[in-house]
């Protein structure tokens, strides 16, 4: 099942989403929305809390620990007992079972999940913290990334850094086909991925981009996020059968697919692609002349060296929303504090530092290698910046920019509509129109069954 997580050096966090994981969630205990905590840290009292997060590559723990020992020393009365490597599985466990040994602060890599976190009250409702603290969340962080750390009025968790996705280009593979700049419009697009695909036979010597949806990441919602699709309306109801950016987006990657050679051509050249998290990645070796992905990528290609050089551009815009040029999807890690906690107001001081101290911020995403997730952040003079790098900070601060909204049943709707795609790319589906139908009530269906 393909759900959208936010990326972290070399591996995927995998999304444990569905009715299963709300019906986990949903026997939770939960603390009090006020979140006054039983702690006394502010009194001079030492508590110790528990810090649960995803992170396990080397650079990226000794990152967080040197945030933590920042934390502690600004921090004193407060004691930061930390745990790596927890995938959402486990953490959803312990949001329902509570105890000793289970979190305080969590951090999660799956934003999909953020719909149940906060319907179930897993994790409470930060907005009496922030207003109580004097933050404007609107002032701080940028607008998508509230919107995916918020579910229906509830601002369960806060983002700890961010994913913005956007084109990466091969430029001697480009300077070869004679295109002297990056794509904007889907038309330039489909014409530069054209010339750069370079048949051998059956396959191919070179793919000017692999539109796939098990592409890595070519999904439907990365692709939609160039659209500005909704996904529901006001009343919660699947729009993806009536909203025209759905079928647009639809066409024009099937449109794609046929072009470059057709499913079955792309699918069997798919199959000898390399991991996507290493040096094997196909644009990496070549295989392919342009990808979309997200900003991590950069880290790796510097990493990696592979015998070209490269660059990045926002992903290109559907042609009849080219004023639209800049933006791109956006994800990331979220945070926050256990209905459990009995230490609620330490944790929330563990909370808005990770989220909203600048220097913080700045150093995490620097060690890492993501996009910074407050507006000070993204402008500090401290934030490590190339040319490659800006544009993801940019997609990062631009208006159009958008994510996939919080459900109930987490990423099910996402997956849902990936299937179809996955039909339709194929041929498998040939009627659009019916096949949209079919999935928003399958969507509006799951979505009811999980409340």
């Amino acid at each position: 099942m393909h759900a959208t997580t936010s990326r972290r050096g070399r591996r995927t966090i995998a999304v444990v989403a569905g009715s299963a994981v709300l019906a986990l969630l949903a026997t939770a205990c939960t603390g009090s929305d006020d979140a006054g905590g039983t702690d006394d840290s502010a009194g001079g009292k030492d508590v110790t809390i528990t810090f649960w997060h995803g992170w396990s590559q080397d650079n990226e723990t000794k990152a967080i620990d040197d945030t933590i020992a920042a934390f502690e020393k600004t921090h004193p009365t407060i004691h930061v007992k930390t745990v790596g490597n927890i995938a959402d599985d486990k953490l959803n466990q312990a949001l329902r079972v509570g105890g000793d040994d289970a979190p305080d602060v969590a951090s999660s890599f799956t934003t999909n999940n953020v719909g149940m976190f906060c319907s179930t009250k897993a994790f409470i409702d930060l907005k009496p913290l922030l207003q109580k603290s004097g933050i404007d969340a609107a002032k701080t962080f940028p607008a998508t990334m509230l919107d995916y750390t918020r579910f229906q009025g509830d601002q369960c968790s806060l983002p700890l850094l961010g994913d913005a996705y956007g084109l990466y280009y091969n430029k001697k593979a480009f300077a070869a086909a004679g295109i002297t700049a990056a794509p904007r419009t889907f038309s330039e697009f489909a014409a530069d991925a054209k010339k750069l695909t370079i048949a051998d036979g059956d396959s191919y010597k070179q793919l000017g981009f692999m539109p796939l949806y098990h592409g890595y990441e070519s999904t439907t919602e990365h692709f939609l996020g160039q659209y500005g699709a909704a996904y529901f309306g006001a009343d919660g109801k699947s729009t993806i059968a009536t909203d025209p950016k759905v079928a647009a987006m639809l066409d024009w990657q099937k449109g794609l697919v046929d072009q470059l050679g057709g499913y079955a051509k792309l699918e069997k050249y798919r199959a000898t692609f390399g991991e996507e998290f290493s040096a094997k990645n196909p644009f990496h070796t070549g295989q392919v002349a342009m990808a979309v992905d997200g900003e991590w990528r950069t880290a790796s290609l510097a990493e990696s060296k592979p015998d070209f050089d490269w660059a990045t551009a926002p992903f290109p815009v559907p042609d009849d929303q080219a004023d639209t040029y800049g933006r791109g999807y956006q994800t990331g890690t979220i945070v926050g504090i256990a209905g459990t906690s009995k230490k609620q107001a330490a944790a929330w001081e563990l909370v808005k530092y990770l989220t909203t101290d600048t220097d913080a911020v700045v150093g995490f995403a620097n060690a890492i290698h993501n996009v910074p997730s407050t507006f000070d952040a993204l402008d500090s003079p401290k934030l490590v910046v190339d040319p490659n790098f800006k544009t993801f900070l940019d997609v990062a601060k631009n208006a159009h920019s958008s994510t996939t909204p919080a459900a109930v049943n987490g990423s099910g709707y996402i997956s849902t509509l990936q299937n179809l795609g996955y039909d339709y790319e194929s041929g498998k589906q040939t009627d659009l129109k019916a096949g949209l139908a079919a999935t928003a009530k399958q969507i509006d269906t799951d979505i009811a069954q999980a409340k």
